[in-house]
């Protein structure tokens, strides 16, 4: 099976005891995390915004993953994730979000770091330790591809 690349993930859109009044800005504070890493342009950020009023990006187990929409493609620099915890909990929608996962990809680089990140989030312990992560070097190893180690 091949082996999948690192998500692109710069320590510098990684926040870890952020805190939001409500779901736009928590979807902000993820977009200023990219903008940050110099992957997008600030209109991007308003792009997220206008894709969650047309639907939802929450996943389940207190996770959401939002990025912009087609439109808004024009703003990527380049395919860049961003982590943003809030220890505290936002409402998204009624329901309640720890973890949010920013997305900015060209072309259709959202779909595999969609899938990259769905099989990362799949693994019940992984997923419960980047929602309890203090410490960015910590998100970064767990958001690597798992090695599986060769039969002896």
């Amino acid at each position: 099976m091949p082996e999948t690349a690192p998500l692109p993930l710069d320590p510098r859109a990684i926040r870890l005891d952020a805190d939001a009044g409500s779901r736009d800005d928590a979807i902000r504070q993820a977009g200023q995390a990219l903008l940050d890493a110099g992957a997008i342009d600030v209109s991007y950020i308003d792009a997220m915004v206008e894709r969650e009023r047309s639907i939802s990006t929450y996943v389940g187990e207190g996770v959401a993953i939002p990025h912009g929409t087609l439109a808004g493609k024009e703003a990527v620099h380049h395919d860049a994730i961003s982590v943003v915890r809030f220890p505290r909990g936002v409402d998204w929608d009624g329901e309640r979000v720890v973890l949010c996962i920013g997305i900015a990809a060209k072309g259709n680089g959202h779909v595999q770091l969609l899938a990259e990140l769905a099989e990362i989030l799949m693994d019940p312990g992984r997923a419960e330790a980047l929602r309890a992560a203090s410490d960015p070097e910590h998100v970064i190893r767990l958001l690597q591809p798992v090695r599986e180690e060769p039969f002896e």
